[in-house]
């Protein structure tokens, strides 16, 4: 395994609690926060940070299933608008304004069929996921959220519901956050650790995510295969990147038919990063959908990875919150001196 360079052990700083102080610093109850998002092209640069993965693992591998079948805009919720987002006919033919009864039907294969089907392939396997909950479609599948729960699957949470948070005002999406926290500790046992929006957030979001304060870190970001830090004004907020590369979002976009293809890409990423492990190692996301890959002929292209993945040693498949506080305990903030 690659060691820190002399000049990144000088800079990075004993371990600390940074969950603590995140939760120690957020703001009193009708305050808010100073953060604008800023481009970062330099990131890393040629010299990542080792990221000392436990047992010297050469790579960190996080399954994420998408559990959103129930908090998608329908007409039924008055909205206005049935969604067809990541369904098998997503350009749909149903006129704007009124039901798409086979757009929902493809989304409740997700949570009837999908769910169960993906819960079983990882529990006969012995492996974690994270799971990024739309609160309400937890709220409408109890049974989905108490085997998330008896499974022991960490949340990060998908919003109160499967929207653009881009769409938002502040106050709405304020609102949002708040009512999917509230949400998920009923439906769940626990608030959520982490964030991540439909597709991408607001300008707004991960100022309100650090102004709530019990975040430990947002995943609104694909700019990376570590995570990182930004800086707000009580502190240091971790980001942990996801992927909507090795993601099968790739069949609703037409870029690959069969499970073959999902293996065989998942495969060709997996194997270029173990083998950069063996000096730099690296971080890869799989996301997963209930109404895509829950499908037979898409979940056989999940299990040949899987399997494939097993018989591989030095590979630390995880949990998203195992990463997060892997990084705040091993990493902590460091201000340049």
């Amino acid at each position: 395994m690659a060691s820190a360079s002399k000049s990144e052990r000088e800079t990075i700083q004993p371990a600390r609690d940074w969950a603590a102080t995140l939760v120690a610093a957020a703001p009193t109850e009708g305050t808010t926060m100073n953060y604008e998002v800023q481009r970062d092209f330099v990131g890393y640069g040629a010299n990542p940070p080792d990221p000392k993965w436990p047992g010297g693992a050469r790579l960190a591998l996080n399954f994420v299933m998408n559990y959103e079948e129930g908090s998608e805009y329908s007409i039924g919720d008055a909205d206005g608008v049935t969604d067809s987002g990541l369904t098998e006919s997503p350009n749909s033919p149903v006129p704007r304004g009124e039901r798409d009864l086979a757009a929902e039907s493809m989304f409740e294969y997700g949570s009837r069929v999908g769910f169960w089907r993906l819960m079983r392939i990882f529990a006969e396997r012995n492996l974690p996921l994270t799971v990024y909950a739309c609160a309400l479609a937890l709220e409408r599948h109890p049974p989905a959220a108490a085997a998330i729960k008896a499974a022991g699957y960490d949340i990060c949470c998908h919003g109160w519901r499967w929207v653009e948070h881009f769409k938002l005002s502040e106050a709405e999406e304020r609102r949002h956050i708040r009512l999917a926290i509230e949400s998920l500790q009923k439906t769940i046992g626990e608030r959520p650790l982490g964030w991540y929006c439909r597709y991408g957030p607001s300008i707004n979001t991960r100022r309100l995510v650090m102004e709530e304060g019990g975040f430990l870190y947002d995943s609104d970001a694909y700019n990376d295969d570590l995570p990182y830090y930004v800086m707000g004004d009580r502190g240091p907020h971790l980001v942990v990147p996801y992927t909507l590369t090795n993601n099968d979002t790739k069949w609703a976009v037409g870029n690959i038919a069969t499970g073959e293809d999902f293996f065989a890409y998942l495969k060709d990423s997996f194997d270029l990063l173990y083998a950069e492990g063996a000096t730099s190692p690296k971080m890869m996301n799989v996301g997963m959908h209930l109404r895509l890959l829950g499908h037979p002929g898409r979940a056989s292209g999940l299990i040949r990875f899987l399997d494939y993945v097993i018989s591989k040693p030095d590979v630390w498949v995880c949990k998203r919150i195992e990463i997060a506080r892997h990084w705040l305990a091993h990493h902590p903030w460091a201000e340049a001196k």
